[in-house]
């Protein structure tokens, strides 16, 4: 079942988010179930990140390997999963 997941991250800059997605970008373009990713500042001073996945299992699994275990000290996100009614993929 195809997912959303946003990702609220209060805390987060634009400098942490880009040091974290060089480390993860190769990582996540080869993870199962990977399907699309993308992030933004908000309004409110937080950054705001969105994903597709196949599964949120596919998800869960590559947070709690490759994500979890490198957030900067007291950042924490705030995961949440949406499930697609459509998804056309490239």
């Amino acid at each position: 079942m195809t997912v959303l997941i946003t990702v609220d991250v209060h805390g987060q800059t634009a400098e942490g988010y880009d040091g974290m997605i060089a480390v993860l970008e190769p990582l996540i373009k080869q993870a199962p179930g990977f399907m699309m990713h993308g992030a933004y500042a908000t309004e409110e001073g937080q950054w705001r990140v969105f994903e597709v996945w196949a599964t949120k299992e596919d998800s869960d699994r590559f947070f709690a390997q490759h994500i979890a275990p490198i957030l900067p000290p007291g950042v924490r996100p705030k995961r949440s999963v949406h499930v697609l009614h459509g998804c056309v993929p490239a």
